[in-house]
């Protein structure tokens, strides 16, 4: 009989020990289950529900800034589509995108040469984000189930608001402030090494596609000062809105820039051989340069934005911002955020 209560009380104990275990268990299990969604607010003011994690990302419209955007926040390898067919077609958009993002050449394309969306390829390619700049886009996206995030960079100081959104979004917000921290260094940078310059010693400079009379993007204006230059068009729009400036000939001969910055070699070879232009200091003096692109085009909306400014002051006022310099900013840069090593010969090329 004793032996019986023996072992009927220690099965009783085994049992509470199991029972309590397997309680333990469970409880643990339910407190560190991770969430499956989160909901973050877009720069259109939408809410947007994304999954936890995202591993595939579209990129639609303005294709070269989000992949650049992407790339910088060191998720370029998760980007899925193939860029524009302009982009595509340019021996610089390959030249460099595909180190950054080398999946790209086997990736679809999701918009054609018109721009319109290739919604079949985006479809079957399920991204788990779209990126877009654009309200219809966002729009036509949304309406097949997809989740989209909408981005804007209309105002220098919208450039925190992006990166620190993307970081969350991409669940970054660790490099989102890294990148944030350097972009700002690089602006106190190059205001420090310009105040010293006159206002009439400095240069007067004209970006943009000049053949035509055409500066494309107003944030030149910012960027431009930023170097230590003058831009000549800074003056000459309606509205901080006016995103492209057309102007005529004799605007171009009455600026009379010291310098011309232009988007491609085609359109250097192009001013230089118009006789129209034969009388202007930056003609005279064979000060007419060739933007880089890299990432994007470095005139343009890019996190590379802080290397415009050094580059531009390299051209403007070499004795203030050296070659040498320039490269080790540019080095830096890429390796930092977009993991990638540039060789010496690269960096001289992307320079010069």
């Amino acid at each position: 009989m004793k032996r019986f209560k023996s072992i009927v009380a220690l099965f009783l104990v085994m049992v509470c020990i199991v029972t309590c275990f397997s309680g333990c268990t469970k409880t643990t299990a339910t407190e560190t289950k991770e969430p499956t969604e989160r909901t973050v607010t877009d720069m259109a003011g939408r809410t947007v529900t994304l999954p936890a994690e995202i591993n595939k990302i579209g990129t639609f419209g303005a294709i070269g800034v989000l992949n650049t955007f992407v790339e910088t926040m060191g998720a370029g390898d998760k980007i899925c589509n193939e860029g524009s067919p302009s982009f595509v077609k340019s021996p610089s958009w390959a030249k460099y995108q595909y180190l950054f993002a080398p999946q790209l050449p086997n990736c679809p394309a999701f918009q054609g040469a018109d721009g319109e969306i290739l919604m079949e390829n985006v479809l079957a390619a399920k991204p788990d984000l779209c990126l877009t700049m654009d309200a219809a886009v966002t729009q036509q996206l949304e309406a097949q189930g997809l989740k989209v995030v909408q981005l804007s960079w209309t105002e220098t100081e919208d450039v925190e608001k992006c990166i620190t959104l993307l970081g969350v979004v991409l669940n970054k917000e660790d490099v989102a402030k890294d990148y944030l921290a350097y972009f700002n260094q690089m602006v106190t940078e190059a205001e420090k090494l310009t105040k010293n310059i006159k206002e009439e010693d400095k240069k007067k400079v004209a970006y943009g596609t000049i053949s035509e009379f055409t500066q494309p993007h107003i944030i030149a204006e910012w960027w431009i000062p930023e170097a230590g230059g003058i831009s000549v068009t800074s003056t000459s729009r309606t509205g901080s809105s006016k995103e492209k400036l057309v102007y005529t000939m004799e605007d171009l001969l009455q600026w009379n820039p010291d310098v011309m910055i232009v988007a491609s070699k085609t359109e250097k070879e192009t001013v230089q051989k118009d006789t129209r232009f034969a009388d202007i200091t930056a003609v005279q003096d064979g000060a007419i340069y060739v933007i880089p692109r890299v990432a994007h085009v470095w005139g343009n909306r890019t996190t590379e934005q802080p290397l415009t400014i050094m580059w531009t002051m390299n051209k403007l006022y070499p004795e203030i911002m050296t070659n040498e310099t320039l490269a080790e900013d540019i080095s830096y840069f890429y390796s930092h955020f977009l993991k990638y090593d540039f060789t010496d010969e690269q960096i001289k090329e992307i320079i010069s």
